[in-house]
């Protein structure tokens, strides 16, 4: 949910439109291009944060998943869906800071696209993550999983 007292993003991010349900309760989200790969922030407000007023492990979990996606996409040009995903927190966010999450595509084979992401707030790194994406090919339908079980 978004708190009217959020203050405008940082500079050269856009408010980030078409996200599902579940992203959208969790943002708002901002997004900007990065050479060869993509930037995304978020306020960290109460909705983000726990009962101690820092960010959330899994508000950072969620965030960086989309954040990978988005550069997987980005740098693939296809779409792709997370098989992986490794966090290695580094440092606690407090509630009333910007976080800035910059991704980059490292990798791309016919089937996979591995991705690093990197979580920043007041010039700290917080999070460090690592995903690997399958790519989703055309002709599945929509209600098959290209992964098993």
């Amino acid at each position: 949910m978004s708190d009217p007292q959020t203050p405008p993003p940082p500079e050269g991010f856009r408010l980030m439109t078409g996200r599902g349900p579940f992203s959208t309760r969790n943002g708002p989200f901002y997004v900007r291009r990065l050479e060869g790969g993509v930037a995304q922030a978020f306020f960290a407000g109460p909705d983000q944060c726990n009962g101690r007023g820092r960010v959330h492990g899994g508000m950072f979990a969620a965030f960086l998943d989309g954040l990978l996606a988005h550069a997987a996409h980005h740098g693939a040009r296809d779409t792709l869906v997370t098989v992986q995903m490794s966090i290695n927190y580094l440092a606690g966010a407090r509630q009333g800071v910007w976080v800035i999450g910059e991704a980059l595509l490292t990798r791309r084979t016919r089937d996979l696209a591995f991705v690093e992401a990197v979580l920043r707030a007041d010039g700290q790194d917080l999070v460090r993550a690592s995903g690997v994406f399958k790519v989703v090919r055309p002709e599945l339908a929509a209600s098959e999983s290209p992964l098993p079980g």
